[in-house]
């Protein structure tokens, strides 16, 4: 007998028998139940983990952001300082006679020093570039002029200081460059 393709099997062919669990021993059930407690707890000790470990970046972005919106706390509050003393100064220069003009001017060097200090506390170089040969990592070089008393591509004339804060560039100097004299013929 064939039977065709749409047909389905009889009831006699096919018995559906309910899957039957095997039957435990008691000391099987107690290690199950061991092994679901363990997995509880690990389970709840890795929610705690990653819990942690979020609150952790939360809290490192937050003191990231913080650490970048006070990075210059420090080098203000030693800056405050000198301000004062350049408004002393000016003070005193609105009402200076002639024989306190001296007087003056050595104060404005004193506050000139401390500025300097302050900054240099926070890492800041000047770059001193008079002589010396002219490197474009750390010169701007704005004209060339002749000379005989300094060599060709050294840095004749620096017009404005240049800076380093650290190892970083801040500012090149502005620098004017030797050259050798033209041979007049």
């Amino acid at each position: 007998m064939s039977q065709k393709k749409n047909e389905k099997p009889s009831a006699e062919t096919a018995t559906t028998t309910p899957p039957v669990a095997a039957a435990l021993s008691p000391e099987q059930l107690e290690e199950l139940k061991t092994r679901a407690a363990k997995a509880d707890e690990s389970w709840e000790r890795l929610l705690r983990t990653t819990a942690d470990f979020d609150n952790f970046k939360k809290r490192a972005a937050r003191e990231k952001i913080e650490a970048a919106q006070y990075a210059s706390f420090s080098l203000i509050q030693k800056l405050l300082p000198v301000l004062d003393n350049f408004e002393m100064a000016l003070t005193a220069a609105q009402s200076a006679q002639s024989d306190k003009l001296a007087s003056l001017q050595s104060g404005v060097v004193m506050i000139q020093q401390q500025l300097k200090s302050a900054l240099a506390e926070a890492g800041l170089e000047e770059i001193d570039a008079t002589g010396k040969p002219f490197d474009p990592n750390f010169h701007e070089a704005i004209s060339q002029q002749e000379s005989t008393e300094v060599p060709e591509g050294n840095v004749l004339q620096q017009l404005r200081k240049g800076y380093k804060l650290k190892e970083r560039l801040l500012r090149p100097a502005t620098v004017i460059i030797a050259q050798k004299p033209v041979a007049n013929s």
